[in-house]
């Protein structure tokens, strides 16, 4: 067993190991979205380590069992030779006794720091598919719970990404205790997503600055959705039941209300308690009062602290909601083999624009840049004409850059969705029309000229592999034939 002294040693150099670890770490430049996570996360393990570790220092400094002091005055007494030759002995009958037994050093720990596949896939383990490696919120479970709350309005998945921060439009009665088991479901899933995001993220001070602000905003009734109700100025209390913790309206309610059973059994349980129900004890009415009030306000108010600290987790992670939506509504308009096919792609290059190492990039004319990350040639710009841009309403007044990208966006996904949206099938009838009035018009005559006697298989149109368009009856003939 290690001496106090030579424990207290070993977690300094840890923690003097663990700084120079974390400062390996990010001297690094990671080129993927999962080396960042890795190294963040690293980092965080790192931390907690430190934390740990400084945590046992402080316990041997403070030396509550007299251990360290014991040992201090071994080693500096009058038979401090003695007490050193005593523990050389130690060691060396250790070492006699363990002659091949493995010593590790902890430098060996620390000394490679660059990103492995085993690492970086480990990732893995921490994110569901949906989220697709921490790119995306995974919020279907927390919609569901959503929809099975009575009084509120439905919506479908990509609504809610939308919607699910506008707590001010829920009317105030219809957030009940249902409700705020979904606000506590909804408050960790953010939590827990934002630690595995970003885990050098201090949540504990956003919790703390954040309580401060809301107390504030509810001590004035400036928060969203929550005005303060007022109270009379001297609340009669007449008609309060202190057994019951119970204000009544009239009269003839209380009255009826003494002779209930509930209330005989509540007055006796708190006689028996040795409080008084007299209503005539208008000091402790009052005390009973108030109190009830505030057990009646406590439940809105932690409903309130939590939907400001969702909106507050929202903020932190407003790119990734949008991410969120964007790649819902893409995949609506995939098929279930191009999702299959979308899994396999390659990882996404972080933008590292603000990094000192690499050189500014002369571009006055701000030309696209090439494959090589440099500017096309002007004269490439121009015949492909990518200055002059088109605007599609039926995309939302999407712009694209150039004749080119202008013709192949009519079968990519924004447009399918915009004219799904309409409810227009996107076929070549279709092509070149970016008005929504216009589409609407051609798709009207469409209908208006089609044939009584028109077969389905004639007018469904079908796209090969290489884009070639047929009708469905030709389609299949040439499949069946193994032509396409």
């Amino acid at each position: 067993m290690d001496s106090v002294l030579e424990t207290q040693r070993r977690l300094h150099e840890e923690i003097d190991r663990l700084e120079q670890a974390v400062v390996d770490q990010f001297m690094l430049n990671p080129k993927t979205l999962k080396e960042h996570l890795l190294q963040e996360h690293t980092v965080n393990g790192y931390w907690d380590r430190i934390t740990a570790r400084s945590a046992d220092l402080a316990a041997i400094f403070k030396d509550d069992d007299g251990s360290r002091k014991k040992e201090m005055d071994a080693i500096s007494g009058a038979n401090e030779f003695g007490e050193f030759y005593n523990r050389l002995k130690k060691i060396k009958d250790y070492h006699r006794k363990y002659p091949n037994e493995a010593v590790e050093p902890m430098e060996m720990e620390f000394m490679d720091q660059q990103p492995t596949e085993e690492k970086i896939s480990a990732l893995d383990d921490i994110f569901s598919g949906e989220e697709a490696g921490g790119r995306n919120l995974d919020l279907h479970e927390v919609h569901e719970h959503y929809m099975n709350l009575k009084s509120l309005k439905r919506t479908n998945y990509l609504g809610y990404l939308s919607e699910f921060t506008l707590f001010e439009e829920i009317e105030r009665k219809d957030k009940d205790a249902d409700y705020q088991r979904y606000l506590d479901a909804l408050s960790t899933y953010l939590e827990g997503y934002l630690k595995r995001i970003k885990p050098l993220t201090n949540i504990g001070k956003i919790k703390e600055e954040g309580r401060q602000e809301f107390d504030k905003k509810w001590e004035e009734g400036s928060l969203p959705g929550w005005p303060k109700q007022e109270q009379d100025a001297a609340p009669t209390t007449d008609l309060f039941c202190i057994a019951c913790k119970k204000q009544y309206a009239k009269d003839t309610v209380y009255n009826a209300h003494l002779t209930s059973k509930k209330h005989i059994k509540a007055a006796a349980q708190l006689a028996a308690n040795g409080s008084s129900s007299n209503p005539s004890d208008q000091e402790n009415v009052a005390e009973a009062q108030s109190k009830a009030l505030a057990e009646k306000a406590k439940p809105e108010q932690d409903a309130a602290w939590s939907e400001f600290l969702i909106q507050k987790y929202a903020e932190i992670l407003k790119t990734q909601i949008e991410d969120t939506k964007e790649n819902v509504e893409r995949r609506q308009t995939l098929t279930g083999r191009e999702r299959d096919l979308e899994l396999e792609t390659d990882q996404i290059e972080l933008e590292d624009s603000d990094s000192d190492d690499e050189e500014k990039i002369y571009n006055p004319l701000k030309l696209p840049l090439g494959w090589d990350g440099k500017p096309i040639p002007y004269w490439l710009f121009k015949l492909h004409g990518l200055g002059v841009e088109y605007s599609c309403e039926i995309c939302g007044n999407h712009v694209y850059k150039g004749r080119k990208a202008f013709d192949k966006h009519f079968q990519e996904w924004r447009h399918a969705h915009g004219m799904r949206c309409l409810g227009i099938p996107n076929t070549r009838q279709f092509h070149e029309i970016v008005g929504i009035e216009d589409a609407l018009a051609l798709w009207k005559k469409i209908k208006g000229t089609k044939p009584e006697g028109a077969k389905k298989d004639q007018i469904e149109e079908f796209e090969d592999s290489e884009g070639n368009v047929f009708n469905k009856k030709t389609y299949e003939d040439l499949k069946r034939q193994g032509l396409i």
